[in-house]
């Protein structure tokens, strides 16, 4: 059974910077594109970022330019870095692989980790 731990949240000033970090195991990692996603409180889950085999990323418009996805095959781990932070991105993080394109992307586990909580506030 997968197993996905996200790590690396916490309080930040906007301007700041954090990394997250996601552990998967139980699962062929390299088959798979990854994912993170974000929650804020009263919103739905939205898609933040992919990442293919072979490193090629995708962002939504609102992180562009802020955050980077990159993968780590021989470690089955997926990170976030995000700078330049918005009191907008506050949110619980997590990763998924995901499956499909544009409008139709959906996650491939329907077992989700915890998260991990990210606060832009001064």
């Amino acid at each position: 059974q997968v197993q996905l731990v996200e790590s690396g949240g916490g309080l930040v000033q906007p301007g700041g910077s954090l990394r997250l970090s996601c552990a998967a195991s139980g699962t062929i990692f390299v088959i798979y594109d990854w994912a993170w996603y974000r929650q804020a409180p009263g919103k739905e889950r939205e898609l933040v970022a992919r990442v293919i085999p072979g490193g090629t990323t995708e962002y939504i418009d609102s992180v562009k330019g802020r955050f980077t996805i990159s993968r780590d095959d021989a470690k089955n781990t997926v990170h976030l870095q995000m700078t330049s932070l918005k009191p907008e991105d506050t949110a619980v993080y997590y990763c998924n692989a995901v499956e499909g394109s544009g409008g139709f992307a959906r996650p491939v586990f329907s077992s989700w980790g915890q998260g991990t909580q990210v606060t832009v506030s001064s």
